[in-house]
């Protein structure tokens, strides 16, 4: 071969071999970029995933905060009040029919019958009761009367008397506290218990399934531990201050209220602690009368009769 031949042929090798390094180099670069690639892709899965973990967290603890919230709202205290917006039409409570409905619990009939539910609280005996049933008897009205520990210790004779004469008796608590402090069940039904206990042992019956808040302080959650221990709450949709015993109100103040803001379904509150209550009750019982007012138990009302 001649000189010229083979250094052409040498030329041609040299060539050959840059080709093959160089493809082989770019094959392992264009695939290192792939890992890199794939690598960051990962990555960006991780961040997106501890993303999505964070959002679910955000949600978890929003529910929780909402949970709370719920709690807080159902054992607010609240006081039981009432806003006259026209004569004649049932007054605006604190909590609306509807809700408390949902929780067992009363203020007023919604019906246009002209029916009314007279009740009375006794906190304790100061000489009045007795008087109160002889109108209530004289005029054959019923009544339902939420009775404390301390009256039913002080006055057994008349609570025997409100069993036997046939009205409603109710329970208004054992020392009469604010009920929606005590969130314990078992705290809460002691206070119900006792004074069903001693009801029952006076009079041989039964007290009447109706609990009177003290005082008008409740909360959402105090209207279901009470509906646990088997009891529907009734609050009222007239009274008026009677239980003032060095202010006690007038005649005119007296009919100016109870006469004034009678409507239909009305549950009525007044203390047989009041002395203007017991002197003037024959006469509201005719002024309801003329006013085409019928009186009805409890018990139709709330179904358990």
């Amino acid at each position: 071969m001649h000189r010229k031949q083979l250094t052409h042929i040498f030329s041609l090798l040299l060539l050959f071999a840059a080709c093959f390094l160089g493809g082989t180099l770019l094959a392992r670069a264009t695939a290192s970029e792939a890992g890199e690639s794939d690598n960051a892709g990962n990555e960006t899965t991780g961040v997106s995933s501890e993303t999505a973990g964070t959002a679910n967290e955000a949600a978890g603890a929003a529910s929780e905060t909402a949970g709370t919230a719920n709690e807080a709202d159902a054992s607010a205290s609240k006081s039981w009040g009432l806003s006259y917006q026209e004569e004649g039409k049932r007054p605006q409570g604190t909590d609306a029919l509807e809700e408390l409905a949902a929780h067992g619990a009363y203020y007023a009939r919604d019906t246009e019958e002209k029916v009314l539910y007279l009740t009375f609280d006794c906190g304790y005996e100061n000489g009045n009761t007795a008087k109160i049933l002889d109108t209530l008897k004289e005029k054959n009205v019923p009544a339902a009367f939420f009775l404390t520990g301390d009256f039913l210790r002080s006055a057994p004779d008349l609570a025997k008397r409100i069993a036997d004469e046939g009205h409603t008796a109710g329970n208004h608590t054992e020392h009469h506290p604010d009920m929606s402090a005590i969130t314990d069940p078992a705290r809460f039904e002691e206070e119900l218990d006792s004074v069903a206990a001693a009801y029952q042992e006076i009079t041989g019956q039964p007290l009447d399934p109706y609990f009177r808040p003290p005082q008008g302080k409740y909360s959402l959650q105090s209207l279901d531990l009470a509906r646990q221990a088997g009891y529907s709450t009734i609050f009222w949709s007239l009274a008026h201050v009677d239980w003032q015993q060095d202010a006690q109100p007038s005649r005119e103040e007296t009919f100016d209220k109870l006469i004034g803001r009678v409507h239909p379904g009305a549950i009525i509150l007044l203390h047989t602690t009041s002395a203007s209550n017991t002197q003037y009750l024959g006469e509201l019982i005719d002024e309801w009368g003329k006013c085409g007012y019928v009186f009805r138990r409890l018990g139709e009302f709330c179904g358990k009769e």
